[in-house]
């Protein structure tokens, strides 16, 4: 009889991996959730051996990772590569996928055809897409072809021009009023989680009041059920302007770029490799390969 250990069907979560449902309890308890981007298996692993409840492989990757200027260039086929890499380093943390733009746009079949990549491709745990309104039906169909998706309203940046540029959202009454009401018909909808992003923390609290599924803030103010950050950003690895939001916990840039110096510096001043770097061969094959290569 095979031992070899089954493989979960679709949507059902492996051994060891945090339960959707989890989630909605954890908001009930009070108990902050903690989620960060990851693009990477070292990431991915890092990540989970600090404990974080939820990975988000972002469309940030195409300005963090692949060096763009906005979110908008990342490609299926990229944030498929990135998101296998990252199931591969975490075990415990539900993977969430970022659908980068014009992948769920066009319709709900499509949406629904690349949400399945990410589960089958790529094993991700779920997916998340941008917006309201026609999002919507897209959220609706990939829940009814039973894929979990995250929504996520604010500032949403693939949509960043459309909204006036990088700046919070829902600084006046009607806008805070729409904000509301988008994530209530994403709730209706069958989000199991909201990122808010990039809004005053009012309506953050009040929208996060408002519903029984977990919000995931960022730029959002301490009221909501849990807080995301970029890797990069939290990590002191992004060169280019941060938003306020960001409260950066390392400089490894600093520290990465101090260590390839040092390494240079050896290279070129013939300190590296010292002989515990490099291998040796016994005394009789040495003059058995140098009496053929003198032969030769």
């Amino acid at each position: 009889m095979s031992t070899r250990p089954r493989t979960p069907a679709p949507g059902t979560p492996a051994p060891g991996k945090l339960p959707i449902t989890e989630l909605t309890l954890m908001k009930e308890r009070h108990q902050p959730i903690v989620m960060v981007t990851a693009y990477d298996a070292p990431s991915g692993r890092l990540a989970d051996e600090a404990g974080v409840d939820l990975i988000l492989v972002g469309d940030s990757a195409a300005m963090t990772v692949l060096g763009h200027d906005s979110t908008v260039p990342a490609s299926m086929d990229e944030m498929i590569v990135l998101t296998r890499a990252v199931t591969r380093g975490a075990r415990r943390p539900l993977v969430i996928a970022d659908m980068p733009f014009g992948s769920f746009q066009v319709s709900d079949t499509e949406a629904v055809a690349n949400a399945i990549r990410f589960v089958k491709e790529a094993g991700a745990d779920a997916v998340k897409l941008e917006g309201a309104g026609p999002s919507l039906s897209r959220v609706r169909a990939i829940v009814g072809a039973g894929i979990p998706v995250m929504g996520h309203i604010g500032l949403t940046p693939q949509s960043a021009t459309a909204l006036g540029g990088f700046k919070a959202q829902g600084r006046t009454a009607d806008q805070a009023r729409r904000l509301v009401d988008d994530a209530r018909a994403l709730e209706a909808a069958g989000c199991f989680s909201i990122v808010l992003e990039a809004m005053p923390a009012p309506v953050a609290d009040e929208i996060t009041g408002h519903l029984t599924v977990p919000t995931i803030g960022i730029g959002a103010g301490g009221g909501t059920d849990g807080q995301v950050l970029v890797w990069h950003d939290l990590l002191g690895l992004y060169d280019g302007q941060s938003p306020r939001f960001v409260k950066q916990y390392a400089d490894l840039a600093t520290v990465i770029r101090d260590a390839v110096s040092a390494y240079a510096d050896d290279v070129r001043e013939h300190r590296f490799p010292e002989e515990v770097h490099t291998y040796g061969m016994s005394e009789e094959e040495l003059r058995a390969f140098r009496g053929t290569a003198a032969r030769t």
